[in-house]
């Protein structure tokens, strides 16, 4: 289970996240379902003028309430990674259902003291469904405190990933073993699949090739409702992405226990 640091989130950070996600959903309305250009980046991910536009505004708005915080986001790069308060954005996490039509893409937002987790927001603006995971808190959903489900066995669980191909070659015989076992594997939901996690509708979610932006706000938002994530040992989410880019949430103990056997060729 990711580590905290006993530090409380302010209320204040607590209000600009949501206004961050205010920001970033008014952006991301606007463009959605339009003839919008997309561009592929060097690593050939696609991006659009709606993801700049989404972090750009986030950004302004910590620089004018904290200008000693950090920022890292997915489209506009580090700034003060060093400082003890940093934010992680990811405007539109999911940008192949965005422009595709597809309501599945969220915004994510993290707030992280002195390395590790605080807060985390998943938004998704056009089903104005937004998570809330504050460490010491319950995590809600619109306001309403959300738990996750109990699954003892990986014969029973309900299994998401965003797609195959987010697994290399050396990682699909650990994924395939695992998605044998599970009773409903499933692919497409991008970051709402730990939002429904969260909320008792999913057992497990399982990725590779994440970046920090992409899973450090997830972590608050998961545990807060009971649950647990780490990397594919059982490490931490934090950062530095110790993890090689693997993301592992659940809802049960068991689960998790189990999903990390599996993973690692130990069932």
């Amino acid at each position: 289970m990711t580590g905290t640091t006993g530090m409380t989130c302010p209320p204040q950070f607590v209000e600009l996240a949501m206004a961050l996600a205010d920001a970033a959903g008014t952006v991301a309305r606007h463009y959605f379902r339009t003839p919008v250009a997309v561009e592929d980046k060097a690593d050939q991910s696609p991006v659009t003028i709606a993801d700049r536009e989404a972090e750009a505004a986030m950004r302004r708005l910590i620089n004018q309430a904290h200008p000693d915080h950090g920022i890292l986001g997915e489209e506009l790069g580090p700034e003060r990674t060093e400082a003890e308060w940093v934010w992680v954005l990811d405007p539109i996490d999911g940008t192949r259902a965005f422009i595709t039509g597809k309501p599945s893409f969220g915004t994510l937002i993290a707030l992280l003291h002195q390395g590790r987790p605080v807060l985390g927001v998943i938004d998704q603006p056009i089903l104005r469904e937004r998570w809330l995971g504050v460490q010491g808190r319950p995590t809600t959903l619109n306001n309403q405190p959300i738990r996750v489900r109990s699954c003892p066995e990986l014969r029973l669980a309900a299994l998401y990933a965003t797609a195959p191909e987010m697994f290399s070659d050396d990682e699909r015989p650990a994924w395939e073993a695992l998605r044998g076992q599970v009773k409903l594997p499933r692919y497409g939901c991008d970051c709402y699949a730990y939002g429904l996690l969260a909320a008792g509708f999913v057992d497990l979610v399982v990725e590779a090739s994440l970046q920090p932006y992409d899973y450090l706000a997830l972590v608050t938002v998961i545990e807060g409702a009971g649950g647990i994530t780490s990397d594919w040992r059982g490490r931490p989410l934090t950062l530095d992405n110790a993890g090689g880019g693997h993301a592992i949430a659940a809802g049960d103990a068991r689960m998790h226990q189990a999903a990390l056997a599996v993973l690692n060729g130990e069932l």
